[in-house]
């Protein structure tokens, strides 16, 4: 599958004459919570020749493909427009620049964006994003005897990552695990027991509901919304995210 992605990506530069800076997986398998039936999610970063920058119309600034029945979905930005939103704390663009799965990218590209994001880094949007994600995921399951394995992991790894931006004033890590150092052993363990299991049943798959878990999720989404609108905001250094896309256009 990685060679058929690659493959798509190398066909996508060559028929719209771009040039991907990073392509890289979200979603699910980038998350660390694969089911095998999960579909890919590639996501790019993508410029242009110079002179398509110079012009007065605005041209679209992205660029969409589904293969393989819908398995593979591919999703690329153009440079300019990604800065746009990572200027603003764009959650989408905050995940996909860590991602450790990638398909292509030029060095240095991806290592220099997280710097950016960090400097540009807004708590408030974040938490505001991760709020609202895991406030309606919780809603699906929290009445119900049975629930798919896809939804409780949404619910948790959104409420999880509002805390840490409540705890650490920080951009939360992609991986899931990576964020259990706020969580008990107790959980954690749990956890990792259902990763396991969502690693060997399809996405439809429901599983009985686990009180403790939902607990912990209606703790952690009011704790989120206690300090939703006390945190601070970004402050994007504007100069030099043009010096940054002036050089990656070059």
């Amino acid at each position: 599958m990685r060679n058929k992605i690659i493959n798509a990506l190398k066909q996508l530069e060559k028929e719209h004459n771009i040039e991907i800076l990073l392509a890289c997986e979200t979603g699910s398998r980038a998350w660390g919570f694969p089911s095998p039936d999960s579909d890919y999610d590639v996501r790019f970063i993508y410029v242009h020749k110079p002179e398509w920058y110079l012009s007065l119309n605005e041209k679209k600034d992205s660029i969409d493909l589904m293969m393989e029945d819908r398995l593979i979905d591919l999703s690329g930005w153009e440079l300019r427009k990604t800065l746009r939103l990572l200027a603003k704390s764009n959650v989408s663009v905050l995940e996909r620049m860590q991602s450790e799965i990638v398909y292509l990218g030029k060095p240095d590209f991806q290592e220099e964006l997280q710097e950016i994001a960090r400097k540009c880094f807004s708590p408030i949007v974040t938490m505001h994003h991760y709020l609202s994600m895991s406030k309606s995921f919780y809603e699906r399951i929290v009445d119900q005897n049975e629930v798919r394995l896809k939804d409780y992991f949404y619910a948790l790894r959104t409420a999880v990552a509002g805390k840490w931006v409540r705890e650490k004033n920080a951009i939360p890590p992609l991986q899931f695990t990576e964020m259990y150092d706020l969580l008990d052993k107790a959980l954690c363990e749990k956890l990792e027991e259902l990763i396991t299991l969502k690693g060997e049943k399809e996405e439809a798959y429901r599983h009985l509901a686990d009180k403790e878990i939902n607990a912990f999720l209606k703790d952690t989404i009011r704790a989120n919304e206690a300090v939703s609108q006390k945190l601070p905001s970004g402050h994007p250094d504007w100069e030099q995210l043009d010096q940054f896309f002036r050089r990656w256009i070059r």
